[in-house]
């Protein structure tokens, strides 16, 4: 499929976003402007800002790499000892955003974040490149360090003692299930008359959606 993604945001831009055109589930929603971004062939269309709070209040954020999402929820890899991971400890619940600038689209979804299982980490870590595998173990990640000689030096350590077989999976590192309660789709318009809709998850099952003022 080979689209232009300027001529392609101006066509959305025009055609804007209407309730009918919602699929009923918003991770089949989500799948369609996914699919859409990554045909425009924009840069890492699976990146998005993770936003966290810390126990005291303050708010951070960073960008990271969606790998897997499902009905379930969408996962996330980082060091389980990283400042995100200790924020989510501190305060599981997050928000995540999709800014898919170049087709005027954006997408957030706010939910609680929870470990996935080793056996999940494993087999999404055996697939990394085994440079990203080395890192995993070398990088005290968030931690300070003086310099990046020392990060480097670690890396060699950490190949030669890895440098028969397979590289293992780190106890200190996998992967987080952002399970979503609610979704905003958010299609830009003319003169910031966007259109904005909101997914909630109810209490029954099932999700219900309401448009929001630009």
């Amino acid at each position: 499929m080979n689209v232009n993604p300027e001529t392609l945001r101006r066509e959305l831009m025009e055609r804007g976003l209407n309730r009918a055109d919602l699929d009923p589930d918003p991770v089949r929603q989500f799948q369609s402007w996914y699919e859409l971004a990554i045909a425009a062939d924009l840069p890492e269309p699976n990146a998005f800002t993770l936003c966290t709070v810390a126990a005291d209040g303050q708010p951070s954020a960073r960008t990271v790499l969606l790998k897997l999402y499902d009905e379930h929820g969408f996962v996330f890899f980082t060091n389980y000892t990283s400042h995100k991971a200790r924020e989510i400890a501190a305060n599981p619940r997050v928000a995540m955003l999709f800014p898919w600038v170049a087709l005027a689209r954006q997408v957030q979804i706010t939910g609680q974040a929870e470990h996935i299982s080793t056996t999940e980490s494993m087999r999404y870590f055996a697939t990394r490149p085994r440079g990203s595998q080395i890192g995993a173990w070398a990088s005290p990640q968030s931690q300070v360090i003086h310099s990046r000689a020392l990060l480097e030096a670690k890396v060699a350590e950490m190949a030669k003692r890895f440098a028969q077989g397979e590289v293992p999976l780190p106890d200190f590192w996998g992967g987080y299930r952002i399970v979503p309660k609610t979704f905003e789709f958010w299609q830009g318009r003319e003169n910031r008359l966007h259109d904005r809709f909101r997914y909630l998850q109810q209490a029954g099952g099932g999700w219900a959606i309401e448009r929001l003022a630009p």
